[in-house]
């Protein structure tokens, strides 16, 4: 069996699944956290969503404090935290206060996208967010983990925990003037791959050692056929096609809520091609391609299907490529 060039890492968005309570889908990403470690995966990662039917979890900090809380060794972080929805001094502060309960286990993923519907943005009050804003709030929260802001983000003289950026192409070029590692996927890793060409060119180091760092978040499910492989990411599929005709990102569930027309069947192949899925070796093989095509540090993989057991065999198989 062969093995990826880079570490893996997983990322859990708390999906929830028709008929169970969103309190069963926080319970499923502690458990799946605590099996990672075991696995010997590098991180887990949990992510910031507000009024998602499908998605349980809108408070990384609090997730990651439960998941640090029940693991021992495993890296916990965010991926991430939305700047806009948070003054910097509170994330900063959120940062070390993790960090200082769990030293060198933390790392604080930030990125800047806004809810994801009309009422979402209302809530949250944030409607007119653009690269400029993330600049200057990214630059104040590094200052505060820093200590070299006008305040002290408490609790004083604990490390500050790495600071990475969720980017595209406005966000590289920010992260490379900070000297920031950056986790990219989606439209970007099928397009023109200059914006990561020009985020390396144009990094700047802040401490000696510092370099250009690319985690690439990619989609994998592995299964023993590649029949089944597409099965298991069918739920996703069915789930992304359901949010575009309602507006509404619903839970998972083992078949389509809707009677697919042919232009939504034709979006769920979309989805399942930009999906990698299949054997291990077939895996091995389209992430190992992935990696030399961009570069990619470590890869973060974001799976989820409706089926818990099968998932935990996915994860398992895919640890088996670790190098």
């Amino acid at each position: 069996m062969s093995t990826l060039p880079v570490p893996i890492s997983l990322l859990d968005r708390s999906r929830t699944r028709a008929g169970d309570d969103a309190g069963t889908a926080l319970h499923d990403t502690v458990a799946r956290a605590r099996r990672a470690e075991e696995l010997g995966y590098r991180r887990i990662w949990v992510a910031e969503h507000h009024a998602v039917p499908g998605i349980a979890s809108g408070s990384p900090p609090l997730l990651m404090a439960t998941i640090a809380a029940r693991t021992e060794r495993i890296r916990v972080g965010s991926a991430g935290v939305m700047l806009p929805n948070h003054r910097p001094i509170v994330v900063a502060e959120q940062a070390k206060m993790l960090a200082a309960l769990h030293p060198g286990r933390i790392d604080l993923g930030v990125g800047r996208s806004l809810g994801f519907t009309a009422p979402v943005r209302d809530a949250l009050g944030v409607h007119d967010y653009g690269p400029e804003h993330f600049a200057r709030a990214l630059e104040e929260l590094t200052a505060l983990l820093a200590g070299t802001a006008p305040v002290t983000a408490m609790p004083k003289g604990v490390p500050a925990p790495p600071v990475l950026v969720l980017a595209t192409g406005s966000g590289l070029t920010v992260a490379a003037r900070l000297g920031l590692p950056v986790v990219v996927g989606g439209p970007l890793l099928r397009g023109d791959l200059g914006p990561l060409e020009d985020y390396r060119a144009g990094f700047r180091p802040q401490r000696p050692g510092d370099a250009p760092s690319v985690l690439v978040s990619v989609d994998v499910l592995v299964a023993d056929t590649r029949e089944r492989a597409r099965e298991l990411a069918m739920p996703e599929a069915w789930a992304m096609v359901e949010s575009r005709t309602t507006g509404a990102f619903p839970p998972l569930r083992p078949e389509p809520a809707m009677r697919l027309t042919a232009r939504q069947q034709a979006r769920v192949e979309e989805h399942l091609a930009a999906t990698v899925h299949g054997t291990s070796e077939d895996v091995a093989e389209q992430l190992t391609g992935l990696v030399e095509r961009t570069g990619a540090d470590e890869l973060v993989v974001f799976a989820s299907t409706h089926d818990r057991a099968a998932l935990a065999d996915s994860d398992a198989a895919l640890a088996s490529l670790h190098p």
